[in-house]
């Protein structure tokens, strides 16, 4: 394994075990908390996720910087691509209709649920596959 390539899993398997511990242990549990009410709960999130997401992009950059340096396989490329292109989405899209939703609930209205937290679990689920098969094609390159 070369260079590129060793720090391209390192920060692929970073951000997927920050994933699975933000995405699927800390967001839902944290509602399960005692004293911990909806807008309490939005807050934290909000907070939670924008750093997550700042780290994401971070490190999709090293990702696709060492994916590019390194020469490497279509078996390389193409999980890169899927993963850079679910957190765009997810940053470009789903996000920022979270965010118009909490601030409507922060500011105190009784929403209906809503289809958008499906929507970023569903990405959130696609970008742990992709993670995944990522690092695993990076390992055996």
């Amino acid at each position: 394994m070369n260079a590129t390539s060793a720090t391209a899993s390192a920060a692929v398997f970073l951000w997927l075990g920050m994933v699975l511990a933000i995405s699927f242990l800390e967001a839902p549990l944290k509602f399960r908390a005692p004293g911990v009410t909806i807008p309490i709960g939005l807050g934290i999130g909000r907070l939670v996720f924008r750093a997550l997401n700042l780290v994401e992009a971070v490190l999709a950059a090293v990702v696709v910087a060492a994916v590019a340096v390194g020469g490497p396989p279509a078996a390389v490329v193409a999980p890169t691509a899927v993963t850079v292109v679910l957190l765009a989405v997810q940053l470009g899209v789903i996000r920022p209709r979270l965010n118009r939703r909490s601030d409507r609930v922060l500011a105190g209205e009784e929403l209906p649920r809503s289809r958008d937290h499906v929507y970023y679990v569903v990405f959130e689920t696609a970008k742990v596959i992709a993670l995944t098969v990522l690092g695993i094609s990076l390992l055996t390159q």
